[in-house]
């Protein structure tokens, strides 16, 4: 029953994530070994919205690892606990907490023991800005306590870089790609783990500069960013970016798609202005942060409008014939699907 519950949840949101997104992308699912023991290794840009779109298109059930705070709440601890997400404590949570990650890397080591899939950020932190941050030793931790119980398991780490056209705006775009798997056997020395931690996590990294966008100059970062999104600039590509950032030239602005399709946009506040008002009003300002943005906004749609939906058949059957109704509804809803898929052109 629990499995089932798990892929139904998977369905939801996965249907969830591709009514959200404009366009979502995914290269090299080829890269993921199905009957070995995965780490996977992703930049974090979007908090809890990286995960979601890892997990439903990564073709294995993996467990996260995930920022220890967002279990305090009771049905919350309960909720992500059926998701195989497994808190991990950061210096902020208390110097105390810290010594929780033994039993944490302990349980790790378990499960790439029976060759499960783990989820693990290595920036240990998320941003929005368009570079790989230096990597935390935490997941080489958990790589070296598995191989000391499990000599000879063969793990193989898969590089993921997340790309988002524009991370705080709707409708966005997203492109996920998944490197070519990295023998973990290959760069361990028990005898030396210093050196291994340090070449594992130059390798990681350097793949993830591949497979996102890596801005290198962070004192021209700003600049860089406003030239690049100057020449509308396809962030899905980040292989192109990144070779474009290698000879940037000034670059001319160009008026934006938006402009073009007012008569749309208008259309589209005008039938989902309670829920716009609701996520500008109420919603919205409770973003703590910039990087939960989108995270909250796509769990608000996901749980409020259903809702929506039902509400205004409920509404509009007083005055209309149900099959009318229902016709009128269901046009609302393909409306506003063809509107987000309309910005990814």
């Amino acid at each position: 029953m629990k499995k089932i519950g798990y892929y139904l949840i998977k369905a939801w949101i996965k249907s969830g994530l591709h009514l959200y997104f404009s366009k979502i992308k995914i290269h090299g699912l080829e890269n993921v070994p199905k009957d070995k023991p995965v780490l996977f290794l992703a930049n974090h840009q979007s908090a809890l919205l990286d995960v979601l779109l890892i997990a439903v298109d990564c073709n294995r059930k993996p467990y996260f690892l995930t920022r220890a705070d967002v279990f305090k709440k009771p049905l919350l601890k309960k909720l992500f606990g059926f998701l195989q997400m497994i808190p991990i404590y950061r210096i902020r949570d208390g110097r105390e907490s810290l010594k929780n990650n033994a039993m944490v890397f302990d349980h790790c080591a378990h499960l790439l023991g029976r060759k499960e899939a783990i989820l693990m950020f290595p920036e240990a932190n998320h941003s929005l800005k368009r570079r790989v941050r230096p990597l935390s030793k935490g997941f080489t931790r958990i790589l070296f306590a598995t191989l000391q119980k499990n000599p000879d398991l063969d793990i193989r780490l898969v590089p993921i870089g997340l790309n988002y056209q524009h991370a705080e705006a709707f409708p966005d775009s997203a492109a996920i790609f998944f490197g070519k798997d990295i023998s973990v056997q290959r760069f361990y020395e028990a005898s030396d783990l210093i050196s291994s931690t340090h070449i594992i996590k130059e390798r990681v990294s350097g793949a993830l500069k591949k497979l996102t966008t890596h801005i290198e100059d962070e004192a021209s970062y700003d600049t860089i960013v406003r030239r690049l999104d100057a020449d509308r600039t396809d962030y899905l590509d980040p292989m192109r970016v990144n070779s474009k950032l290698k000879d940037l030239k000034p670059l001319e602005t160009h008026e934006k798609w938006e402009s073009e399709n007012g008569f749309l946009r208008i259309a589209f506040f005008v039938f989902n202005f309670p829920m716009i008002l609701l996520w500008k009003i109420v919603v919205k300002p409770i973003v703590w942060e910039p990087e939960f943005t989108a995270t909250i906004r796509f769990g608000f749609a996901l749980m409020a409008y259903p809702l929506y939906y039902l509400l205004l058949f409920t509404v509009l059957v007083f005055f209309y014939a149900p099959i009318t109704t229902l016709v009128m509804v269901l046009g609302i809803f393909l409306f506003n699907w063809g509107y987000v898929k309309l910005q990814a052109d």
